[in-house]
């Protein structure tokens, strides 16, 4: 499959097929990659070579090349993947589930599902770190960020976390950040959150030696430096924690609640009565069950916390017109810049899942958000006062979850699913029961009959609905009075506000997004269409595992696949981002040096050119992070790498590598890096990010590593969805995988790192289809196309450009750095002036000043036709003409087409047009963009501006435009 040749050509005089065979598997694969057999030839030939091996053989070190390809299954067609697909599918059974714990059934407006959630638009798009071309996922994330503060009752929240337990142990940190200087080392945990919130907190807890305390009452535990309850508890009760709360702050305490959205509608909100941080789970604003996820968790926190906030904050600036715009607030925080001293080491978020729940409330609004909790509280309530009145205990003030006493809770659990109904186990005598917004009258009723008090409690739905929440704990404050939460009540208004958010966008279905280390692929239709099958989107994450065999099975063939392609031995698919692998597997390593009696290896190796999320995750593990040195050629520096593993052999707990490197090269010292790592007693983490230039050509596995975690949003295409959702499963040698992850049933040695142990299950359907449509034979095409592609760049862009780091042969590896430095010391024009001019030429811009400050760091992927190669690097070479007349004299140092990038057609359409340069250049540089243009929706962003005064949430035009000082009405996006 590496010689070019034409996936489609059938010889004439070949048999016909049979009907089975109308499918050629290898179409998937030739729809997968860009180039076709004519244009990798032409490539191929700019860069000498005769064939795909040929090129691949310069530039892969022979040291690590696979002596026999991948062992996967032969490849199928989308039609038989997607059928094979299903019948794992319909193995899955999908009762109704009123477990609860976190987990709720709900109902996505088709509104939402169609034109978000299945639309390319909103699920290719970046995470929006070049705000200007990101004004529409930033406005649903500001939605989403008012949304958490008005109901929880905090001013500042983020957009969005991994999911709620996961946020509850951000939570747990910021709460030690705020009381640094405090002697209590104790966190206190009601003993009624969440199992799941408490089984991570322990993982989390335990490598920064924090002592987690579960108590029946948090404000009676003695000192510590914060608490965690939950509002309501888990199986339901409601309580009065007000006084609590008072004396835990009293005491020094930063006191987090976790609670229910929904349940806030109606309820007293924890920000009123106390609570320093709240946090939670957005899963039943609309966003699917999903066997687990993905989910967004939020948090919201008071005034004073909001520097030391983990996760992204979208906030309010000014663009160079003196408009309102949006942005990341704070970037400064981002763990690419504070390294080990970062607040989190979160990169990936959950935030298509956080836009879907910020539309789901704006479709409903506050009255219907309203109604919709009412309607579930009365039905709760119809249904406790029949069990009550057929003899068992319910609890007296509840919002829509009850723990049934007194019942014989395996006859009841057996009735229930007999009707096609799952219930909490609580234990031999009590069952919990939490009702949803898909519940009916119907339920309730059969409810009864499976607890036995039918009779008894016949009456009951003929009462008038009666409230169970305590007089002082009702919600008496309005929320989501904002215009952008009143305004599209229809599905005209709704359908066309989509829309115009996605318009301000640029994200995958309009161009290439050249990112380096970030592989922004073809995410296929096929791939996707399996996440909305209702027999894996709508199953409980805790349903007995009988009722989960598809999905156990899915997740049996996947692991195994992705062993196949790495080398390792093990693979878990729990976590649920890369950053959450990092730290899996890195407390996998932590666990395993304890073992075997050695707990005082701590020290990881981190090379300079590392990920930022390699140390701040190597922190939150535990570990003291030693960097070592690269040299002049951008590899790692093996006489210090050899140093610094001898200075440290007694206390070596691991290296942290990027294969190929972070400068997009292949380091020839790869095994002799391994050897001197092991040599010394430590083991070796290789990060996956880079696996696109690898699968089908080397294993880490094989060449030294012991653990890996994979992106499964970069590599195995699951989409980026504007800052998320991602899987980043970790995967191991044989030694190792006694550390993976465990579950609320098998801890393990490690325990949970997010609270369903299949992660973000959902998704897992679409690397599964990849891998399946691939086969071996396509992977490894892909990947030589990955580095044919980036190659052909480098090569052509070399003369305009120099190429900072190359490997062997002069070549790069998948993605090529372009150092901008010389230029903006010769004319002032910077990396980030390019990047914002590329917008003007309808192009995303490569990634800024990472990992060297003052460059564009490339990758094109393998899904990248030459014809769209070649229209970026028309855009780049237009764009260094223009760089050379700055520096020539032609055009103004300060007044340029690069410094005013991007131009806005209200800029380009005004009455005045005071640039020495004219209009048609600024709009239309190259001739092509007069039949395809993209406008940016606003100027270049004063972020400086934005973070002085930061404005984190949405309200009406002009208080946002008099706290950032833009003139009123001056921007759309502040609706």
């Amino acid at each position: 499959m590496m010689d070019g040749r034409d996936a489609h050509a059938r010889r004439a005089d070949d048999p016909a097929p049979s009907w089975e065979a109308l499918e050629d598997p290898a179409e998937f694969v030739a729809r997968h990659c860009g180039p076709d057999a004519a244009e990798q030839a032409a490539m191929l030939a700019e860069l000498g070579h005769a064939s795909l091996e040929d090129l691949v053989g310069a530039i892969v070190p022979p040291s690590i090349r696979m002596a026999q390809p991948l062992a996967l299954a032969p490849p199928l067609g989308e039609a038989a993947a997607l059928q094979r697909l299903r019948a794992l599918a319909e193995r899955n059974q999908v009762l109704r589930s009123f477990i609860g714990q976190g987990y709720y059934g709900t109902r996505l407006p088709p509104v939402i599902a169609r034109n978000v959630f299945e639309n390319p638009a909103w699920y290719t798009a970046y995470t929006p770190y070049q705000a200007e071309i990101s004004q529409g996922r930033l406005e649903a994330l500001l939605n989403f960020q008012t949304l958490v503060a008005e109901l929880t009752g905090l001013p500042i929240a983020n957009a969005s976390l991994l999911d709620e337990a996961s946020a509850a142990a951000e939570a747990m940190l910021l709460a030690r950040r705020a009381t640094a200087g405090a002697a209590a080392r104790r966190f206190l945990v009601a003993r009624d959150c969440h199992p799941q919130t408490i089984a991570v907190l322990r993982t989390r807890a335990e490598p920064l030696d924090i002592e987690i305390a579960v108590v029946d009452d948090p404000a009676a535990a003695g000192p510590a430096f914060g608490a965690l309850l939950q509002y309501p508890a888990s199986t339901g009760e409601l309580r009065d924690l007000r006084a609590g709360v008072q004396s835990l702050r009293t005491a020094g305490a930063v006191v987090a609640v976790a609670t229910d959205l929904l349940a806030l509608t109606v309820l007293l909100p924890p920000g009123h009565w106390g609570a320093d941080i709240v946090v939670g789970s957005a899963q039943r604003f609309g966003v699917p069950l999903g066997y687990g996820g993905p989910h967004a968790g939020f948090m919201a926190c008071r005034d004073e916390l909001k520097r030391a906030m983990p996760g992204r904050l979208v906030g309010v600036s000014v663009d160079a017109q003196g408009n309102a715009a949006l942005r990341l607030a704070l970037q400064t925080r981002e763990q690419h810049i504070r390294r080990e001293k970062a607040t989190s080491n979160i990169c990936t978020a959950q935030a298509l899942l956080a836009m879907i729940a910020a539309f789901y409330a704006m479709y409903h609004g506050a009255a219907g958000l309203r109604r919709i909790a009412l309607r579930v509280h009365h039905l709760t309530a119809a249904l406790a006062a029949g069990l009550r009145a057929g003899g068992l205990s319910v609890p007296a003030a509840f919002f829509d979850t009850l723990r049934v006493g007194g019942a014989d809770a395996g006859r009841v659990h057996a009735a229930a699913r007999a009707r096609g109904i799952n219930l909490r186990e609580l234990g031999p005598d009590a069952v919990g029961i939490a009702l949803d917004e898909t519940a009916t009258r119907a339920d309730v009723q059969t409810l009864w009959e499976v607890f036995g008090v039918a009779e008894a409690a016949s009456a009951c739905l003929a009462l008038p609905p009666a409230a169970a929440l305590p007089a002082p704990l009702r919600r008496a404050q309005d929320f989501l009075a904002q215009p952008a939460f009143r305004r599209y009540r229809s599905e005209t208004q709704m359908l066309r506000y989509l829309r115009e958010l996605a318009d301000r966008d640029l994200a995958l279905d309009r161009t290439m997004i050249p990112l380096g280390s970030c592989t922004m692929k073809l995410n296929a239709t096929a791939q996707m269409l399996p996440v909305s099958w209702p027999q894996f989107a709508d199953l409980h994450p805790y349903v007995p595992s009988g009722q989960a065999e598809g999905y156990r099975e899915l997740l049996a063939q996947l692991e195994a696949m992705l062993a196949a392609c790495t080398g390792y031995d093990r693979v878990s698919l729990q976590p649920n981002s890369g950053a959450q692998g990092e730290l899996a597997g890195l407390l996998a390593i932590r666990a395993y040096h304890r073992a075997r009696g050695e707990p005082q290896r701590t020290v990881c190796l981190i090379p300079e050119s590392a990920h930022g999320t390699n140390p701040a995750s190597a922190a939150l593990a535990g570990m003291q992070v030693v960097v070592v040195r690269c040299d002049a050629r951008g590899n790692i520096d093996l006489a210090d790498l050899d140093a610094r593993a001898r200075q440290h052999a007694a206390r070596l707990a691991a290296v942290m590598i990027t294969y190929p490197s972070t400068h997009g090269v292949f380091e020839e010292s790869i095994r002799d890096i391994c050897d001197c790592i092991h040599a010394h007693g430590g083991q070796v983490y290789t990060d996956g990010a880079n696996l696109n230039a690898l699968l089908g050509l080397a294993r880490p596995g094989d060449f030294g590593s012991d653990v890996s975690h994979l992106n499964l949003h970069k590599t195995f295409c699951i989409p980026h969805g504007g800052g998320g959702p991602g899987i980043g499963p970790v995967a191991v040698k044989a030694h190792l995988a006694p550390y993976l992850p465990g579950s609320l049933d098998q801890p393990g040695a490690v325990g949970m790192v997010c609270g369903a142990a299949a992660g973000s299950a959902s998704l897992l359907p679409i690397p599964w289809m990849y891998l399946t449509m691939m086969g071996a034979a396509g992977i490894t095409r892909a990947t030589a196309l990955a580095l044919l592609n980036a190659n052909y760049l480098a090569q052509r862009l070399g003369p305009h450009y120099p190429v900072l780091y190359t490997g062997r042969n002069g070549y790069v590896a998948h993605e090529c750095i372009l150092d901008l430095r010389p230029i903006k010391e010769a004319c002032g024009i910077s990396a980030e002036d390019v990047a914002k001019r590329l917008m003007d030429y309808g192009f995303h811009a490569p990634t800024l000043s990472f990992p060297v400050p003052g460059t564009l760091m490339i990758e094109p992927t393998e899904s990248e036709s030459r014809a769209e190669l070649d229209r970026f690097i028309e855009a780049l070479v237009s764009i260094r003409g223009e760089i050379a007349a700055v520096a020539e004299g032609r055009y103004d140092r300060d007044d340029n087409p690069l410094r005013n990038a991007p131009h806005t057609a209200a800029v380009l359409l005004a009455e005045r047009w005071d640039h020495a340069y004219p209009r048609e250049l600024a709009a239309f540089p190259v001739p092509a963009l007069r039949q395809r243009k993209y406008w940016p929706p606003v100027a270049r962003i004063d972020n400086v501006q934005g973070d002085r005064h930061l404005v984190c949430a949405c309200g009406p035009t002009a208080d946002w435009a008099d706290a950032v000082g833009a003139p009123h009405g001056g921007q759309a996006a502040i609706r």
